[in-house]
């Protein structure tokens, strides 16, 4: 694999002008040197004739490095590019180049060829280590992971700046992502149990859950090298299975489970017994309120129909009372002397027994006029009042003058949905014999007499 491999240029180099160019089939980062220059030999490995040709395919970037008294600095060239090496190209060369070097003066520069498209793989595997199930932390249970990490370099100005291209080693840059990675993974492969509720015996069977939480938290620490981590696979996790401690944890969860199983199907029963008497009492009283408003419209019922043969033996009292008083009117001593037949004394009790009994007829009279009238007055026509359906919401309800009015108004149609109560179901108006008339077409008034009739065209 050419990693950073001496790159010699596919042309001629020396006074000519060179061919810039990788053909490595494989790699991250490759370092080009004019033909036959090795690495680190002279200055003018890096020494680049201005308009030389450059090649860079699709899918890589080439960066060019130009060492100043200020740091370095970079053109940035991303492929597909073939062209010859102009300043109209590369901002950078056009402020250092200038006028001064001519046409086939050669520039200072180091050329990377950086690789956009390929995925790299880091695979790992963690031996044995602790991870103990929240129920039983004093039990640890021995755990191995493998997998692999696959990444892919995108923001290389970024990972320019986090790495150095001079002596860049894929292998030993996959070493110290694996390191990092393989660190994070045991930790948070040990808080699994705990973070997802997940006993400890059940692991292996949740690799997918468990990938993703990776894959979560791996990816902000995979940024930090300046790699995109594309996604993380967990082939498999490993429990020790002979060891004393899954046989102990094994038998223990196993029991809690029963318990756990038993305890939630009692707590069920209660729950549903609770439950039922929950409803009883509702009922319960339900139907006591349901009693006590039907007594109390009895009630009402019945005092309303005997109102008027309550008010009938009040005045009864009361004339009976004006009676008796009269009875005694006539011993009234009209003179100073008393005894023997009183003359006035009767006639004053005859003269207020005519009123009283006057009064007692005409009382009788009205009486009887408002019970024979209450006998002859109909009841109430009963409302009629329905619900309508706008804009598939209940309004209502209406009477029929009100729906009348909405007609007018063309709030209300034959295709609008009613219900009144009685009603199986909604139904449109139009389909509604109460309703027609309200559809109606009201009949023109009568042609005036007299008025000319307009004459033919």
């Amino acid at each position: 694999m050419g990693l950073l491999g001496f790159g010699t240029a596919k042309g001629k180099s020396g006074g000519l002008m060179n061919v810039i160019r990788c053909d490595e089939p494989e790699y991250l980062v490759w370092k080009w040197r004019p033909e036959g220059q090795g690495a680190n030999s002279t200055s003018r490995e890096n020494s680049i004739r201005y308009g030389s040709s450059l090649r860079v395919k699709d899918g890589e970037v080439a960066v060019f490095v130009y060492k100043q008294k200020d740091g370095a600095l970079q053109d940035f060239i991303v492929g597909p590019y073939d062209d010859t090496i102009k300043t109209a190209n590369f901002p950078i060369l056009s402020s250092i180049v200038g006028l001064a070097f001519g046409g086939e003066s050669p520039f200072q520069a180091e050329i990377y060829f950086i690789n956009l498209q390929g995925n790299n793989q880091v695979k790992f595997t963690i031996p044995y280590f602790d991870v103990a199930d929240p129920r039983l932390p004093d039990f640890p249970v021995p755990v191995a992971v493998r997998g692999a990490i696959t990444f892919a370099l995108e923001d290389y100005k970024n990972f320019i700046k986090l790495n150095r291209l001079i002596d860049f080693d894929l292998e030993s840059f996959k070493k110290q992502i694996k390191d990092a990675m393989v660190r994070k993974i045991k930790s948070i492969v040990t808080n699994v149990p705990s973070d997802l509720g997940m006993p400890v015996v059940q692991m292996e069977r949740k690799i997918d859950e468990i990938s993703e939480v990776l894959e979560g938290k791996l990816k902000d620490r995979l940024d930090e090298y300046g790699v995109r981590m594309k996604h993380i696979d967990i082939n498999a996790i490993e429990i020790d299975k002979d060891s004393d401690a899954y046989t102990e944890v094994k038998g223990l969860t196993g029991g809690l489970t029963a318990k756990t199983m038993q305890a939630q199907a009692e707590l069920n029963i209660k729950n549903m017994q609770d439950m039922q008497v929950m409803n009883a009492a509702n009922l319960e009283e339900t139907m006591r309120i349901q009693r006590e408003e039907a007594q109390r419209a009895q009630k009402l019922q019945t005092e309303t129909n005997f109102l008027g043969a309550h008010a009938l033996n009040q005045q009864t009292n009361v004339l009976q009372t004006a009676a008796s008083n009269l009875g005694q009117m006539g011993s009234m001593n009209m003179d100073a002397g008393g005894g023997g037949m009183n003359p006035a004394g009767m006639m004053t009790g005859m003269m207020m027994g005519g009123a009283m009994g006057g009064q007692m007829a005409g009382m009788m009279n009205n009486m009887g006029q408002q019970m024979q009238n209450a006998m002859n007055t109909p009841p109430p026509m009963p409302t009629v009042q329905y619900m309508i359906a706008v804009n598939g919401q209940q309004t209502g309800p209406y009477n029929m003058q009100q729906l009348q009015q909405m007609v007018q108004m063309g709030q209300f149609t034959p295709q609008t949905y009613v219900w009144k109560q009685g009603m199986a179901q909604w139904e449109l108006a139009g389909n509604v014999q109460e309703l027609a008339s309200l559809f109606a077409a009201p009949a023109p008034p009568p042609v005036p007499g007299g008025m000319p009739t307009p004459p033919m065209p």
